[in-house]
């Protein structure tokens, strides 16, 4: 499978899980977009307010509720905080054009907690209609990282190299491990950011869009930009613990688990 499954799989997955939704009024689930390079004050504005909305709380409810840790009524589910920006590796830095940052914005998370303490991440990112809810994973990977790399390097950029699971931050021409991943793959100490290029380079420079390996849908192979992160592909899953994709027909809650991927 590519790095990211399409957001037809996703809502297949759904109506699968959760059974038919009704076909009054059925609409086609919002194609993506490219992201913008950065969040301005305007999206996060319009994410925070996807996030907020009644029918996302809604299936907040039935996400959180989803293996009877809590009843639906008594989910509660409220949006703490403001929307971050969440970045993943660039297909651009491996393929070494020129001035590429090293991560693009995937996508805005806005944290999620029910009213029994469980947490969630809401993935917002820009559609044909607007910034819109796209997945729900469980736990707080995003803004605890976040937290972190800020900590660790104060105005740098924080990112997952998806593939591997792995959260870095990067500044200053210096790429800093936030995780056990990242340590395996750059060390404690970290690397420079021209010997981290010669790392993913190696790993996942014939895996680009339009190489033979994505075409064949291998997992790991870099998709194109725009695409809606969803379970099952690379790019699109978290690895760790349950994710829920959001579509027209209806939303389905995904076990996610930990894959080896693809190391150098």
């Amino acid at each position: 499978m590519t790095l990211r499954a399409s957001a037809a799989a996703a809502v297949l997955a759904a109506t699968a899980l959760l059974g038919p939704a009704p076909q009054a009024g059925a609409a086609p689930a919002p194609q993506p977009v490219p992201q913008p390079e950065a969040a301005t004050a305007e999206h996060r504005a319009a994410a925070e307010r996807a996030a907020a909305a009644p029918d996302t709380l809604a299936t907040l409810s039935r996400f959180f509720a989803r293996e009877g840790k809590v009843s639906l009524t008594a989910a509660q589910p409220r949006i703490e905080g403001g929307a971050v920006p969440v970045h993943h590796l660039s297909p651009d830095f491996v393929a070494g054009r020129a001035g590429a940052p090293v991560a693009r914005l995937e996508f805005l998370a806005s944290r999620a907690v029910s009213a029994d303490g469980q947490q969630a991440a809401l993935w917002t990112a820009r559609t044909e209609n607007g910034w819109q809810v796209v997945n729900i994973a469980t736990g707080d990977d995003e803004f605890r990282y976040a937290r972190l790399g800020a900590e660790k390097l104060p105005g740098g950029t924080v990112f997952r190299e998806p593939q591997i699971d792995a959260w870095y931050v990067a500044a200053g021409g210096r790429v800093l491990p936030l995780d056990e991943d990242g340590v395996r793959a750059v060390g404690a100490g970290g690397t420079t950011l021209g010997a981290y290029r010669e790392r993913v380079v190696g790993a996942y420079g014939d895996k680009l869009p339009g190489s033979p390996y994505a075409e064949r849908g291998a997992a790991g192979g870099f998709a194109g930009p725009g695409a809606v992160p969803a379970a099952g592909g690379s790019l699109g899953a978290v690895a760790g613990a349950g994710v829920l994709v959001l579509g027209a027909l209806g939303v389905a809650a995904l076990r996610r688990s930990r894959r080896p991927g693809l190391r150098a």
